[in-house]
């Protein structure tokens, strides 16, 4: 994919195809986190030339950091339900999560994003079935979505599970909070969310430079981390429980350097969110 002559929102939507080719490269192993069956038909020829570029330009950090996010969410999702029967997926990109994931009976995954990304995936996809009811959404998600989503029968009476899984660096600080406070205006009490944060630190820091430069070419620049994660939700009520990447990514034998105690500061890291509205 070049990025000549591309729409708003396209260089953003071919990280997708790169996350999914990272997902098919760590299901070929067979110490593997994870198994998508799903990554390689949706990564395709192009997914495969974005991983081979960026592992050239900044080596395989950047990909275990997807990895590691990967199986936590995978755990994290179906820890939130049962009780909790519906989950959005904001950006969902080229996530195979409704096809691969052992969904309790009745749940329902509503999986937002562009047009152009719901359409591509289909067409990837035809002919498998979802292990779950799944409700397919292109929307803009820079503008306000919360009605399409009511009206593809989302209920904002009932708990609702939210994933937020490598969108929000993507974002100014502005539209970060304004997300935030669309989903927390349609979560019912007993609802989780769960997010990951660049940290400014590592946003900010030397190792994260490449990478950086390599999005600011592509069209899809990182804008947005903190190192108060909590706060984005906090503020709006909800509980929060932060860990460090590092912390899942050595027990997984997935990660280049230890975990150091969140108290510390300073300390260039990402961030996994749990949160709960009580």
């Amino acid at each position: 994919m070049t990025n000549s002559g591309q729409r708003p929102g396209q260089a953003v939507a071919d990280t997708g195809v790169l996350v999914a080719a990272i997902r098919a490269e760590e299901t070929r192993r067979t110490d593997r986190l994870f198994d998508d069956p799903f990554a390689e038909r949706l990564a395709g020829d192009s997914g495969r030339k974005m991983l081979a570029d960026a592992v050239a330009a900044g080596g395989d950090k950047s990909t275990l950091q997807i990895v590691v996010r990967t199986r936590f969410w995978d755990e994290a999702l179906l820890h939130a339900v049962p009780p909790v029967k519906q989950v959005v997926i904001l950006a969902a990109g080229l996530d195979a999560r409704a096809y691969r994931l052992p969904w309790p009976e009745g749940t329902t995954v509503f999986e937002l994003d562009q047009p152009a990304v719901m359409t591509s995936k289909a067409e990837a996809l035809a002919g498998d079935e979802p292990r779950c009811r799944r409700v397919a959404i292109g929307v803009d998600l820079t503008a306000d979505w919360t009605d399409t989503l009511r009206a593809n029968g989302f209920d904002p009476g009932l708990p609702a599970v939210w994933l937020m899984e490598g969108l929000l660096q993507y974002l100014d600080e502005d539209a970060v909070h304004t997300v935030f406070e669309r989903v927390d205006a349609l979560s019912a009490p007993g609802s989780v969310l769960l997010y990951d944060i660049v940290g400014k630190t590592l946003l900010d820091s030397v190792m994260l430079a490449a990478v950086r430069e390599q999005m600011q070419r592509s069209g899809a620049p990182w804008l947005f981390g903190t190192d108060a994660p909590e706060q984005l939700c906090e503020r709006l009520g909800w509980s929060a429980v932060v860990t460090d990447v590092a912390e899942p990514g050595n027990k997984w034998g997935r990660w280049f350097a230890p975990a150091v105690p969140l108290d510390i500061p300073g300390v260039p890291r990402g961030y996994f969110v749990v949160a709960t509205k009580s």
